[in-house]
């Protein structure tokens, strides 16, 4: 990992695959969730295309919009 950056690691590749699936199964659009959110759509398309990265407080957030729990998103990102 080391001289990886995190925005284009495999592990953030499968946490914004994860969450891009949590919104679809949500019935969320990009527009709907960024309105919960209160952010710009566009901040949900850059995520999901892993343009840009949460931070741990952003994961939160973005878990709690869309009602799911974090830690199986963790679980997710760590099972490879």
């Amino acid at each position: 990992m080391k001289g990886t950056k995190s925005v284009t690691s495999d592990e953030n590749k499968r946490l914004c695959i994860w969450l891009k699936r949590q919104r679809q199964e949500k019935g969320h659009t990009m527009r709907s969730l960024s309105e919960i959110l209160g952010t710009p759509h566009s901040f949900i398309g850059k995520v999901e295309n892993q343009e840009r990265r949460l931070d741990v407080i952003e994961f939160v957030r973005y878990c709690q919009a869309l009602d799911i729990d974090p830690i199986e998103g963790l679980k997710h990102v760590l099972a490879g």
